[in-house]
């Protein structure tokens, strides 16, 4: 599967005609809002996940929008910056997930059980907010 998470890096994508499966967007661009990624999808999930934060409700949605043979869109109302760390660990081994790292250009990671051991331990590492 190859997933997209952020809006310029979605629509990089889509122009180069590359379609991912699940794309994660936040209709915005540095905080400032743009105009929607365009896409054909099966389903869109709405998901709550404000900024700097992940969100119990974002894990939930990432397993809801991994579906064999299915396009989905993964619209977030707050931040979708570290949707990336949930991806990489609800994807398929051999998944793609392909996100923008601002002023520097495009981050693929390949999701393998060492890279998921790694961001497994970032995501233990973060704080619990109630």
């Amino acid at each position: 599967m190859v997933f997209s998470v952020g809006d310029v890096v979605s629509r990089s994508m889509l122009q180069s005609n590359i379609s991912p499966q699940v794309l994660i967007v936040d209709n915005r661009v540095m905080r400032e809002p743009i105009t929607p990624v365009s896409m054909d999808v099966d389903q869109t999930l709405l998901v709550k996940n404000p900024p700097g934060t992940l969100t119990e409700e974002a894990w939930s949605t990432m397993e809801k929008a991994i579906q064999p043979n299915r396009r989905t869109r993964v619209l977030v109302e707050g931040e979708e910056d570290l949707l990336t760390l949930a991806a990489v660990l609800c994807a398929p081994l051999g998944s793609l997930v392909v996100y923008g790292q601002p002023h520097e250009g495009i981050v693929v990671i390949k999701v393998t059980e060492p890279m998921k051991e790694t961001v497994r331990g970032l995501v233990e590492a973060m704080k619990i907010v109630a």
